[in-house]
């Protein structure tokens, strides 16, 4: 029966294809997508993995960032590195030379060759994907698992698809007993808590900047689509004399209109302003956007307090504040941190409120944060290693 549905969703994803081909031609003239689609929808320059080996498969820049710990305790020179997205690949690209884009569903069946095992990253649950890995004799490995409370409801209307993939996944390594419960409900086995391999490494300091005495650093990090606005708004009543600070937008493509937004707001308040990418750091401007990647963790460094966005709307549910409390930054958080509940657990101290908060937040007295959580990663080296 469920070769039989198999059969059916390609063909369905195979007619999709074909009438969505004006939009992804047009779409892929957009700098964001400009490599992506061609590579993905149209196999340019996108060739199969030449050699047999561990195969990681992740989303985008921080779930490959994510396995960096992993591929550190393997050592191994055997690696390839699927992903989705641009910002994913171009931090590939720095870990192996073996870096793809995962093309569509439908050529998966001619582009999979043969691997060691097939390791896949959080909710990148593709049915052609594992089906294909286990079809050309590759162990299906699912890691750093979770089901949020958001999500669950949308999994569940869906359990008899999902049961249909996790039939091809050998083995999952989920973030927590709650995650655990969740995905045996969905039809999954062999499901061990290892935890959120995000935090099997403290961070690490790639560059170190300096601050001047008595200087405070506020830094809105990972910030999404309206909450720069919001947070801006909120700082417009609050103090900052002898206060930077720095704004560090999620995702890249939106660099240029935070800019704009951040810029006007620093001129109509009459901040000095900068940008990482035209003038470093060592400007030290009253207000400064950091418009580079990989700069994060160095800015949770030299940083007082972190108010850490995808946290006050509604539907990005949250980002990790161990990072920012590895460095006993205070925590300013919203209340939609649904995906990283089990993470805000592990962190003493988080002020949590409402955006309209914000500003009586600053103007109080906030703890320091503080945690000594740290993963292992140790049964996932073990059975990737078990195959070699």
């Amino acid at each position: 029966m469920r070769y039989f549905f198999i059969y059916f969703y390609y063909t369905a994803l195979s007619l999709f294809y074909i009438i969505a081909l004006p939009i992804l031609i047009a779409a892929s003239f957009f700098k964001k997508y400009r490599r992506s689609i061609p590579a993905r929808f149209f196999l340019c320059g996108n060739s199969p993995f030449e050699k047999s080996g561990i195969w990681f498969h992740a989303c985008s820049y921080g779930e490959v960032t994510s396995i960096a710990p992993l591929i550190h305790a393997l050592g191994s020179n055997d690696l390839n590195i699927s992903v989705v997205t641009k910002t994913g690949f171009d931090k590939a690209s720095v870990i192996t030379s073996n870096a793809r884009f995962l093309p569509y569903e439908i050529f998966l069946p001619f582009w999979i060759r043969k691997q060691k095992v097939l390791v896949v990253t959080e909710a990148e649950l593709w049915l052609m994907l594992f089906f294909i890995a286990k079809r050309a004799g590759s162990k299906t490995m699912l890691i750093n698992a979770r089901i949020s409370d958001n999500s669950y409801k949308q999994y569940k209307k869906f359990k008899w698809f999902y049961k249909i993939i996790f039939s091809f996944i050998d083995e999952i390594y989920a973030q927590g007993e709650q995650d655990k419960k969740r995905l045996l409900e969905l039809g999954a086995k062999n499901i061990k808590v290892s935890g959120n391999i995000k935090n099997s490494l403290l961070p690490k300091v790639t560059k170190r900047y300096a601050k001047a005495k008595n200087t405070k650093v506020i830094t809105l990090a990972s910030t999404h689509i309206g909450e720069e606005a919001l947070l801006l708004n909120q700082l417009s009543s609050v103090d900052l004399s002898d206060t930077k600070v720095i704004i560090v937008p999620r995702h890249p493509e939106r660099f240029e209109a935070v800019s704009k937004l951040v810029q006007s707001w620093a001129n109509s308040h009459g901040k000095t302003y900068s940008r990482f990418s035209k003038d470093g750091f060592d400007k030290l401007s009253d207000v400064m956007l950091c418009d580079t990647m990989g700069e994060l963790i160095n800015i949770y460094a030299i940083t007082d307090i972190t108010i850490l966005g995808g946290s006050f709307v509604e539907s990005v549910g949250g980002h990790n504040p161990l990072e920012p409390a590895a460095f006993n930054n205070s925590i300013i958080s919203g209340k939609f941190f649904f995906n990283q509940k089990e993470l805000y657990s592990r962190v003493e101290n988080i002020v949590i409120c409402d955006i309209q908060e914000v500003a009586d937040k600053l103007k109080s007295s906030i703890p320091k944060t503080s945690t000594s959580y740290l993963e292992n990663t140790n049964d996932i080296v073990k059975s990737i290693l078990d195959i070699k």
